[in-house]
């Protein structure tokens, strides 16, 4: 049993920065599965939007996140997201975060942020470190949680379930008491228990066959939530990053939005610009639209990729603003000065998630859930580049004020300690990897980019059929982080399934043959799902 004031399954931007709000108050436990570094936030290339520049606006900002969201974002959090953003920004600057400076218009010699433009922006305000800024970020963040004694990093360590009053047989309100915990390490399962728990365990790219998202974006907080009881919404709404590198040694490496925010061209396999047709904004369109672009594109065609030319601009302007992706793409044979770059689109982000406020709170007492796993509203049917960590910043640093000035009781309820009981070691872990392969695979093929209700519906008996086979495993043999993991990935193709057949229309990430046409009875309408 290890307790603790707060636990915090993830260290990515939100889980580090709620950590560090929290810390002066309490002993704080973060949980991570692999090393501390590797979460998503790690992965972002591009940067974080928000309102820095005199030349942009508060109501530029929301206007943009509202077109993006194709009628479903919630404009009060919306607006509250966006206006908190600068104070949040100044203080990742006092924590030790860089962002990318210029030279200033002036004469006094002085630098100013320099600020990218991504799709669906009308304005340049994406504050980036290069095209590194979540490494940056998360360099940051972890060198404050080492200078925190009362933070403790749990490396190589993975959720299994939460730990609720309800789940424990107890009537009356349902409240999040903890969580089971595997360490991997030690091959054994910890109860850790807190007053209060924070899922920010990120998203779920890995469910799948192609993505941009690190092996750790299983949807761990996603489905544990759910099995908990809390409620889940909008699963359908997937965004798909429309580049994604195409290189066969390549393992789903991201070509940032700000390629194209700086004049990248998509082109056609015969050098044909074909976004032109598609959207007035031409290549730096809202991301869904762009995805569905290159993906008609290349079904028509027959190619497996399509061209992202930015050689028309000076090389040494690409190696400096790029230098993480000259470099990549120069691994694989690729000089993005010379010549343009193969991609295609790659899952990259959950629009979903678990229904909270724009505190953190979910439906159950105690139990917290902030950035990717979460769905505040900020998104709606689509994502608007480079609102997501400005998300996890300022919904971290608002759960952590909520759960100061409103402290959840110790229980004194006895809390189990995890049992094997009768379980043996696991004698086929071949059937892991092929079900493991099978989702993924089936994710990609039925309900990726564009949808049918007969897709869908093959989804879903496939999916009930692995979960049988999950089911059993799970309760046969002792847990393993492989099949913890595919049990995760099978509980959220399997929401995502269902959000996607209860929405009878097209709007935003989610595109259904079907239904071509977005049904005005279904804006401001979200798929919510929970466990009897």
């Amino acid at each position: 049993m290890k307790q603790f004031d707060y636990l915090v399954l993830g260290s990515g931007l939100a889980g580090l920065f709620f950590a560090l709000k929290v810390a002066p108050r309490g002993r704080v436990a973060i949980v991570t599965k692999k090393d501390r570094a590797e979460s998503n936030t790690n992965y972002a290339q591009g940067g974080i939007a928000s309102v820095t520049s005199k030349e942009d606006s508060f109501e530029s900002h929301v206007r943009d996140t509202l077109t993006a969201g194709a009628g479903l974002c919630k404009q009060d959090v919306v607006r509250t997201i966006v206006e908190d953003g600068p104070a949040r920004i100044a203080e990742l600057i006092e924590l030790g975060m860089k962002f990318s400076e210029r030279d200033a218009p002036d004469e006094d010699g002085g630098k100013e942020l320099d600020l990218g433009r991504e799709g669906g922006h009308s304005k340049r305000r994406i504050l980036h470190a290069k095209d590194v800024t979540g490494r940056e970020i998360e360099r940051a963040l972890l060198n404050a949680a080492a200078r925190q004694p009362n933070i403790q990093i749990f490396e190589n360590h993975l959720a299994i379930d939460l730990i609720t009053s309800q789940k424990l047989g107890h009537d009356g309100e349902n409240r999040c008491l903890g969580a089971y915990v595997f360490d991997k390490n030690a091959n054994r399962v910890w109860t850790f228990t807190a007053p209060v728990t924070i899922l920010a365990t990120g998203g779920c790219g890995k469910v799948y066959l192609y993505t941009t998202n690190p092996d750790i974006a299983t949807g761990d907080g996603e489905a544990m939530a759910y099995r908990a009881g809390a409620a889940v919404a909008n699963m359908e709404f997937v965004q798909f990053h429309p580049t994604c590198l195409y290189h066969p040694q390549a393992k789903s490496f991201l070509i940032s939005e700000a390629v194209r925010g700086e004049g990248g061209v998509l082109k056609s396999l015969e050098g044909v610009e074909f976004m032109d047709a598609c959207h007035p904004l031409k290549s730096l369109a809202p991301r869904d639209v762009v995805a569905r672009a290159i993906d008609s594109e290349m079904k028509k065609s027959g190619a497996e990729h399509v061209w992202l030319d930015i050689t028309h601009k000076p090389a040494r302007f690409i190696i400096e603003r790029f230098p993480n992706i000259y470099q990549t793409c120069l691994r694989y044979g690729i000089d993005i000065t010379k010549e343009p770059i193969p991609v295609v689109p790659a899952a990259h982000y959950q629009c979903g998630g678990v229904v909270t406020n724009v505190d953190g709170e979910t439906g159950i007492a105690g139990l917290y859930a902030v950035g990717e796993v979460a769905c505040t509203g900020l998104h709606g049917a689509n994502r608007l580049a480079s609102n997501s960590l400005l998300e996890a910043l300022v919904c971290a640093h608002r759960a952590a004020q909520r759960v100061t000035k409103n402290a959840s009781p110790k229980t004194d309820l006895k809390i189990p300690l995890w049992q094997s009981g009768d379980a043996s070691n696991p004698d086929e872990m071949v059937v892991v990897a092929h079900n493991w392969d099978e989702i993924r695979r089936l994710m990609w093929d039925y309900v990726g980019i564009v949808r049918t209700n007969k897709r869908l519906a093959r989804a879903q008996k496939r999916i009930a059929n692995l979960q049988e086979e999950i089911h059993d495993y799970y309760w046969n043999f002792i847990v393993t982080s492989d099949l913890l993991e595919l049990r995760n990935i099978a509980t959220v193709a399997e929401l995502i399934v269902r959000c996607a057949q209860m929405r009878p229309e097209s709007r935003g990430l989610h595109y259904n043959l079907d239904y071509p046409e977005a049904n005005p009875e279904w804006s401001q309408r979200d798929t919510v799902l929970r466990k009897s």
